[in-house]
């Protein structure tokens, strides 16, 4: 007798980019998801449907079939007489739930930034737009043991959390491109959009007064690098350069010739570009706020406060011991791999597929 075929789904929602942080979490995890796809059917009855807009269709091949998202399925998500066995929305936006019949599902819940960096009525609004959102799954995952902790305290969430940390992409052999101007070995470097929670303001200030050192600033063109930008210029700041429209191979040159790495966050669910830049091996500087401390772990320096000055301190104190261990520092990164991520999620699966 037939096997009676299985459905996992697996939902992007609404997502307006596979470019930022939430797209590059989702391209990684369907990736891996779309290339296991064929031997699941084969040797489990088991098909994978990816929930995404439709502009996207066709995105990870042909070994998943694709789902269009509406906003309609926010109030009612109905995927006619198909009954799904799991459902895992790969984030924590928007309202849609599962669709009628789901037997298990799953949400990941990337971060509770609206707790540090939002007034209380806007915090109070966005927790009770979660809370609604979580009622209709029966278990969570996140990215990190901070994350998890804000879920439980601020959510109220009692059921199952599974902490699944991100993989980092490892660039070291990816195609690299000069950034014309600059020397290798004679920059700090920062990339992220520099928006305020990123905290690059506090690089500004610290290359005022740290003139015989370059700070570079890297990432897309948006309104916050501009103003960067234009306040580096009024300052009379010549040792801070903004870098706009930064390609893969870029980056990567950046990464690889860089003196050191940035990372001032305010709020972070986890925060890759620190993991990118230790597969180089580069001293790393970060935040000790929020997720960041367990993501750079022992290997990382760490600012006591922002005032430019102790900012300065601290990457002359800690230059030292940083740069004796670029092996540690490279086989810490070397513990979050994408694929190590996806298994972890695909074990969930297995397990909810197990009970009925």
């Amino acid at each position: 007798m037939a096997v009676p075929t299985r459905h996992i789904g697996v939902s992007l929602g609404m997502i307006d980019s596979l470019s930022d942080g939430l797209g590059e979490f989702s391209t990684q995890i369907c990736e891996r998801i779309a290339a296991v796809a064929p031997e699941w059917r084969e040797q489990a009855a088991v098909e994978f449907h990816m929930h995404m807009p439709v502009r996207w269709h066709g995105r990870f091949g042909s070994g998943v079939s694709y789902l269009a998202t509406s906003k309609l399925q926010g109030y009612w998500h109905w995927q006619g007489t198909r009954r799904f066995d799991v459902w895992h929305g790969l984030n924590q936006l928007g309202r849609i739930g599962p669709p009628f019949g789901t037997r298990h599902s799953l949400l990941t819940i990337h971060d509770l930034n609206t707790l540090y960096h939002d007034d209380a009525r806007s915090i109070a609004k966005n927790l009770r737009k979660l809370q609604s959102r979580l009622r209709k799954f029966e278990e969570v995952s996140t990215l990190t043991h901070h994350v998890e902790g804000d879920i439980r305290q601020h959510l109220g969430w009692q059921g199952p959390i599974s902490v699944i940390p991100n993989g980092a992409r490892d660039l070291t052999s990816h195609p690299q491109q000069a950034v014309d101007g600059l020397v290798p070995g004679s920059f700090l470097l920062h990339l992220s959009r520099m928006a305020a929670s990123k905290n690059p303001q506090s690089l500004v200030d610290m290359a005022a007064v740290w003139p015989e050192q370059l700070v570079v600033l890297a990432g897309p063109r948006t309104v916050d690098s501009d103003r960067l930008r234009a306040q580096a210029q009024e300052r009379g700041i010549t040792n801070l350069r903004v870098v706009q429209e930064v390609s893969d191979e870029q980056k990567s040159w950046l990464y690889a010739n860089c003196q050191g790495f940035l990372f001032p966050s305010l709020t972070e669910g986890f925060g890759l570009p620190p993991l990118e830049a230790m597969y180089f091996g580069k001293p790393v500087y970060l935040s000790k706020l929020t997720s960041l401390p367990e993501v750079g772990g022992a290997w990382a320096g760490y600012f006591s406060d922002f005032d430019p000055h102790a900012m300065r301190r601290c990457i002359e104190a800690e230059s030292p011991r940083l740069l004796a261990h670029a092996s540690d520092i490279r086989a810490h990164a070397a513990q979050f791999t994408w694929d190590r991520a996806t298994q972890a999620y695909l074990a969930i699966y297995r397990r909810l597929l197990a009970t009925g």
